[in-house]
């Protein structure tokens, strides 16, 4: 299985691509940015076509994305929204599964802790894909978690870490 996860922003939003199999195999991540100056429209373009390429380049299985939640910044989180928004379009015209998982629900799968802090999800992410270093911008971290959290909730923390079916 091929998962494309997605940590939904308007200025930066992280992704990441996994390959369930025998192992765990990480295939891309990173962000995709838009500049603060352009028109929020034409921000919400560029990830939409950011979004497009990644899921022509990999042909992912599905998608998983984090849910939107809010916060005390109204403004920020219809921004989130819009965003969020564009990858659930760009996912429904390729006809891709799209799986949601809370904040808690990542950091949970992850670290074993909801209420985990960046810093916690981001070793374990670098502990769990066998990475040299943690994933930078936090957002791409991020992405890998999402990614993470969807293989365990269909596969089972044995089927991802060691290969082997849960």
């Amino acid at each position: 299985m091929l998962v494309l996860g997605i940590d939904p922003g308007t200025a930066i939003m992280g992704y990441s691509v996994l390959q369930a199999g025998r192992s765990t195999q990480v295939i891309t991540y990173g962000v995709l940015r838009t500049p603060a100056n352009l028109a929020p429209h034409l921000r919400l373009e560029q990830l939409f076509s950011g979004v497009e390429k990644l899921i022509t380049t990999h042909q992912p299985d599905c998608l998983a994305i984090e849910s939107l939640f809010f916060n005390n910044n109204a403004k920020t989180a219809l921004s989130v929204g819009e965003a969020r928004g564009v990858v659930l379009l760009a996912a429904a015209r390729h006809g891709l599964d799209v799986f949601e998982y809370t904040p808690l629900q990542v950091k949970l799968a992850v670290t074993g802790q909801g209420r985990a802090v960046k810093d916690q999800v981001g070793y374990m992410v670098k502990a769990l894909l066998r990475l040299k270093e943690i994933p930078k911008p936090d957002d791409a971290c991020d992405a890998l978690a999402i990614a993470l959290c969807h293989l365990f909730s269909t596969q089972g923390l044995a089927g991802v870490v060691r290969g082997g079916k849960a």
